[in-house]
């Protein structure tokens, strides 16, 4: 295996100057670390993460704690996430974290403590407060995504006031008959995201003078979920309702294929909104909130990073806005239609 002496020697440098040009700590001019990049590529060179640790007390990794990998937006955070990272000279090493188990303590009394991570990413775990507690014992910068945490600062948006600004939109349009399609109260997801956005809905439709009794129908986070609840809601004519405020974009694909299934024209017959900006939403012509879980995941780690860089405390936690994307999903209802018409 190739050392820095050997590439220290190729390049004609000391074996001190070789090895600051690679680390990129201290000063080395421009022309003598192309030399010292050029022979370590020759020789194929690559340096021990150990002795740069031994060094440098930095791992150059980051373990990142999240709930679930195969839903659109926590992949979506975990590409950027990496993407960051990599782009920054670390590596990531992930933990899928199973519920309160057995499983799930080990992640914290075990995996964490023995890998000497440079900071910790936790993305949209509702965290125990002893699990709080372990993870400021190991003295690393933390940082959340998705809601609040002790002591941690935190990239989240405002469940709440997205899914009031998504059924005003509906509202401002002249719908008055409108349901809300969410997550199940009884299977809640971390941070309280299904009630956040039933409350966000309740509100608007409270302060429009409208009652919200029987205006709610659980469903799964995903397009079959969607579709399955869209049949029953639509499936009998005299209580269909002319608006329906999803979730979730993927709750909103499954209504509409539901729709189409029953001959409901959208957004003739029937609007839809969603919450997310989920890529397949232009395809479905999908009004919705954009989160943008992206933008969410590089300042995730820009603000690790920025902690990591200055040794101090990491800064403050910061409410991402969504933006309320309108797509032909949604519409004036039907009657208000004719009526204008006339």
């Amino acid at each position: 295996m190739s050392a820095i002496a050997d590439v220290a020697r190729l390049a004609g440098v000391a074996k001190a100057t070789a090895s600051r040009a690679l680390s990129g700590r201290g000063y080395v001019s421009t022309e003598t670390r192309a030399k010292v990049i050029a022979a370590a590529r020759q020789i194929g060179y690559v340096a021990s993460p150990n002795a740069a640790s031994l060094v440098t007390g930095r791992t150059q990794s980051v373990g990142v704690i999240i709930p679930y990998i195969s839903r659109w937006f926590f992949g979506e955070v975990l590409e950027s996430l990496e993407l960051a990272l990599l782009e920054h000279g670390y590596d990531m090493t992930l933990y899928n974290l199973p519920p309160a188990s057995p499983e799930r303590d080990r992640v914290f009394e075990f995996f964490l403590a023995r890998k000497r991570f440079d900071g910790i990413i936790s993305v949209c775990v509702a965290l125990s407060e002893q699990e709080v507690d372990q993870l400021h014992r190991l003295r690393r910068p933390l940082v959340g995504i998705g809601g609040p945490i002790r002591g941690v600062p935190t990239i989240e948006i405002d469940d709440v006031a997205a899914a009031r600004l998504a059924t005003e939109h509906l509202l401002s349009l002249g719908h008055r008959d409108i349901v809300h399609v969410g997550g199940s109260q009884a299977d809640e997801m971390d941070f309280q995201v299904h009630s956040n956005r039933l409350r966000g809905f309740e509100a608007a439709m409270t302060e429009a003078g409208l009652s919200v009794s029987g205006c709610f129908y659980s469903s799964d986070f995903t397009t079959p979920g969607g579709y399955a609840r869209g049949l029953a809601i639509l499936g009998d004519p005299r209580r269909r309702p002319t608006a329906i405020f999803a979730a979730s974009d993927e709750i909103a694909f499954g209504l509409i294929l539901a729709a189409r299934e029953l001959g409901i024209r959208v957004p003739t017959e029937l609007s839809v909104i969603g919450i997310d900006g989920h890529p397949h939403s232009e395809m479905f012509r999908l009004t919705t909130l954009a989160q943008h879980p992206r933008t969410q995941g590089q300042l995730a780690v820009r603000t690790l990073l920025d902690g990591l860089a200055s040794g101090s405390s990491i800064g403050a936690s910061a409410v991402l806005p969504t933006s309320l994307v309108i797509r032909s999903s949604t519409s004036a209802p039907r009657a208000l239609r004719a009526l204008r018409a006339e």
